[in-house]
This record gives structure tokens, sequence and C-alpha cells, in this order.
């Protein structure tokens, strides 16, 4: 398996949850010189500084200023979001039921309910305590088959094999815990953070809870020679795992004259409207306060920056389906193992134009890679994706583009072992820049 493909599946199973997958992020970052900054403190900038910001555990922004103002230079941004479609846990989250003990979940995006089905699950994500003089927000991760959704018995739902599978997700959905008398979930989370020595806490100390399900069977390659890796969360933890990639690799070089920046985006999976999604303030405010924290600022600073950058939207891409091939325009059809694909969609689902397909179809060639198309069937449905909605907010020129992949919003997802690599070359090409 090549190495980028090996880390691909490594920082997956290191990221269950959004907040992980930031987690993770600015780990990475840390360990290559990027300070994190804070919203409520003044930002002073020089050139070469490497800078990181979160907003609420889900989003971030990091980004090495460039050896120019960005009102000279402007902004190069890679822009993909940390969440991914799956069940969480409700508020009030018990539930027992003829002799066992559930869990109350709602899906989370748009999710393929049906595939979360007879998998061994655990739970992750954040709770909030109380302690001595106000509150604490951890992350948690049981990190061990905790949870299960079983399946009903052929035998007593034949009428399957015509009708099909048909799940409610508030009554047929609910993963079983325990047997009725096992621990309910405030005392399972007391204990597990005594276990992990988060916090010597009891369970009415549990303030609140954003907590997530997810398929505890680790990142694999597969098929006859490697050429596939199978794993959760593709869509779009290996497009976040992409922008970081590229943007330690552009930092490991001389510096540019553009400040160049990665955004993290969390609740796209659910239409971005959130303080910390792409149709919030996040990267707008982050933006303007770089331009004005490098040397003072400048006049009409951000519009001036505004019109010499670039932002290139990173989401997982649909691949053509052996079995399904018709669901494809027939001359835009994307293969695993090809390479990136540039995404179109002329009614503005994506954000990609003549010229910004066309300067990155350039850079492609320029490291030596050949992108694929994908626009959708003029009768059929469309997706969208961060770039528009982050192109209007910003007023930056976008490009669609992603990886290509099977399976999307599955529990378990398929995608291209030979595509990771690519992608981050020309990403990291794209953020060197000039």
């Amino acid at each position: 398996m090549p190495d980028a493909a090996r880390d691909l599946l490594a920082f997956i199973d290191a990221s269950p949850t959004p907040y992980h997958a930031i987690a993770e992020v600015s780990r990475r970052l840390a360990a290559a010189g990027f300070r994190e900054c804070r919203e409520d403190e003044l930002w002073a900038l020089s050139p070469g500084d490497r800078r990181l910001v979160v907003r609420n555990g889900g989003s971030l922004v990091a980004f090495q200023v460039g050896s120019e103002s960005p009102v000279e230079g402007g902004f190069r941004i890679v822009g993909a979001h940390s969440d991914s479609p799956n069940l969480r846990a409700k508020p009030l989250a018990d539930v027992t039921a003829h002799g066992y003990r559930q869990l109350a979940v709602e899906p989370y995006g748009g999710l393929l309910l049906h595939t979360w089905l007879d998998r061994d699950l655990s739970l992750a994500g954040r709770v909030t305590l109380r302690e001595r003089g106000g509150a604490r927000t951890l992350l948690v991760d049981f990190a061990r088959p905790l949870l299960r959704i079983p399946s009903l018995a052929i035998h007593l739902n034949r009428e399957i094999r015509e009708s099909g599978l048909k799940l409610n997700p508030e009554t047929q959905s609910l993963p079983v815990l325990g047997l009725e008398d096992a621990p309910p979930l405030a005392a399972l989370l007391a204990t597990e953070l005594r276990a992990q020595q988060l916090a010597d806490v009891a369970p009415e100390d549990l303030l609140a809870h954003d907590l997530m399900l997810y398929d505890v069977q680790p990142s694999a390659a597969l098929g006859a020679d490697g050429a596939f890796l199978a794993a959760p969360r593709l869509d779009n933890l290996a497009s976040c795992h992409a922008a970081v990639s590229a943007l330690l690799g552009a930092t490991g070089g001389e510096l540019s004259r553009a400040t160049r920046a990665i955004v993290l985006y969390d609740h796209e999976e659910v239409g971005s409207q959130s303080a910390q999604g792409a149709a919030g303030t996040f990267l707008l405010e982050s933006l303007e306060r770089v331009v004005a924290a490098f040397k003072g600022g400048a006049p009409q600073g951000f519009p001036r920056a505004r019109a010499r950058s670039q932002l290139v939207s990173a989401d997982m891409a649909h691949a053509v389906h052996p079995n399904f091939a018709e669901k494809h325009e027939p001359h835009h059809r994307p293969v695993l193992g090809r390479g990136p694909v540039i995404k179109t969609n002329v009614n503005q689902s994506y954000a990609s134009d003549a010229k910004s397909a066309g300067a990155f179809a350039s850079l492609c060639a320029d490291v030596g890679v050949r992108p694929q198309q994908f626009t959708p069937r003029a009768d059929g449905p469309c997706g969208s994706t961060i770039g528009p909605i982050t192109a209007a907010r910003t007023g930056i020129a976008t490009v669609d583009v992603g990886n290509p992949m099977l399976s999307m919003h599955s529990c378990r997802e398929m995608a291209g072992a030979a595509d990771v690599e690519p992608m981050i070359r020309v990403l990291r090409a794209f953020l060197a820049g000039a």
C-alpha cells in the first residue's frame, strides 16, 4: 500500500468524530510548528508565521503567512469538511424496552441507514462536565465494541424479498447497549472518563454531550492487488487528510508570496448553516484578520486580497458504479485509481467554471496528474459541497474537486489507494504556488 494511503487510513481511525478529526489535524500541525491562536485574541502576524485557529471544536483554519501581505500576494486556500453522516445520541438517550437497554439515536445527514445494521459499533464525541467554578468539555472515545443494531430475521420479515428493507429511523434503528439492568449512559460515561484518567466525575456531573456512533472495524486495503481502501468517513476525511498533508508539504519548502491556508468545516452534511459551518463567518473573519494583522493592514485590504485569491473545494466524488453505470452521465464516469475529479454543475451545485477548472487542470498537468471529469445527468439529482457556499461568502474564485469513491454515505465506504498521493501532490503544488 502506498505510504500516503496508509497514513490516510491511520488518520481516519484516529478521527471517529469531527472533534477528534480536528484534534488530530491540530496535533499534526503543532508538530510542524503551527501555533494555535484564539479568536478572542489580537492577532499580530509576520511573513512565515504558522498559525491555526479552531472554532467550537469541529472546524479549523490553518495558514502560513506569505512573504507579502495578502493584499499583494492573495490567499491560496484548500477547503474540506470534517463531518460525515452518522447516528448521534439524543440528549436523553436512555431507553429500555422488552428486557433490553438501548440508546435513542437520530440520523445526522443523508446516511445509508441500512448499512449500520449488524456492525460492532462504539461511541465517541465530547461531553461537558460540571466542575468547581464552571464547566469543562472533553473528548471521549470508548474505542471498543459497545452497541449493535441487529437486523430482523428473515423468518419474521419474509416480505423483504419483494419490498426491500425500509427502516423507520425513529423506531427501528435504536442500537442495543445491554440487557435492561446494564448501566445507563451517564454511568457508562463517568466510568469511562475515570478509566481513561480524563476526569473523576459522578454521573450527575455530566451536563451535556455530542456523541456519535461509529464502526470499530479498522480501515483496510482490499482487492486482489490492494487497489481499494475500505474505511468509514472517507467522505470527507480523505479530503481533510489531503488538505493538511498538502499544507505540511508546502510549508516545508520556500515561502511563497501568497498566504497558504486550509479550512475544514463542520456541518456540511446538514447544510452548513451554523456558526462553524461554511455558511457562517469563520473563514471570512479569519481571512480579514490575517489581512489586518499583517504589518498593520492596508486600505480596502480584504477586497484587494480576495481579488488575488484562489480556493480549491475538496470533497469526494462519485465514481461510476459497475452495477449501476446508467446512473452516470455517459461521458463523465470517474473510476477509482485514475486520479482527481473536477466536478462541474451549471446550476451551481459545484463552483467550478472554465477559469477555475482550467487552472486546476493546468496544475494537474504540471505535476504529472491527469484529472477526470464529473457532471451529473441532466435528468438526475446532484449533491453539493462547501464550494458554492464558500465562494458566495468570500467572493473567491473556486473549483470543486475530489477523489472518486463508491458507497458514499455508507457506514463503510470505498476509494482507490492509488488516488491518495496524486491529490496531495496537486494540492501541495497549488498551495506552494506563486
